[in-house]
């Protein structure tokens, strides 16, 4: 029994967790860190934002809507897995077809409108964003970031900013924050 504590005890310190043995007893106290994700990704945003919800006093139930959130989160899915994106260099930056057609089409429609006003807040970067038959036609420029939008491309740019907990909450509470 022992021996498999001290395994044990060297198996947590490697992973970062703490173990502690106490002379002249043959137990062994340990502390595991929690893990930080409650599991799958929607699944954890949805866990942390209804904890938030939970936390507040203030929160307006009647208002609340989470249904509308895992949507999203399905949209946001759909988009970074499944969506078709060509993509081509152009002066100052990257110009991006975005199809439409099928789910995560539809997807795409719903968000890279919405997203492309905030990234050109965010970066500074100039987002032009049109509607041509059976897709979107996105193109992001700048005079000084045209390597790193290139290097971003696509769902880099869609993940680029840090307003998205903030989008995700305000859904969840029925406020459109963009």
């Amino acid at each position: 029994m022992r021996v498999w504590k001290m395994a044990v005890a060297a198996v947590m310190l490697a992973s970062g967790a703490m173990a502690q043995t106490h002379s002249g007893h043959d137990q062994m106290m340990v502390e595991t860190p929690m893990p930080s994700q409650p599991g799958q990704g929607a699944f954890a945003a949805i866990a942390e934002i209804v904890a938030a919800l939970r936390a507040n006093p203030h929160t307006d139930w009647s208002a609340v809507d989470i249904d509308a959130l895992r949507a999203h989160l399905r949209d946001m899915a759909l988009v970074t897995l499944e969506a078709e994106v060509f993509s081509q260099s152009i002066e100052g930056g990257l110009e991006m077809r975005i199809s439409t057609a099928g789910e995560p089409g539809a997807a795409a429609a719903r968000m890279v409108p919405a997203h492309g006003p905030v990234l050109a807040a965010e970066t500074g970067w100039s987002s032009d964003l049109r509607d041509q038959d059976d897709a979107l036609v996105w193109r992001v420029t700048s005079d000084r970031g045209a390597e790193q939008i290139r290097a971003l491309g696509f769902w880099g740019l869609m993940a680029t900013g840090d307003h998205h907990r903030e989008h995700h909450l305000g859904m969840a509470t029925g406020q459109r924050v963009h």
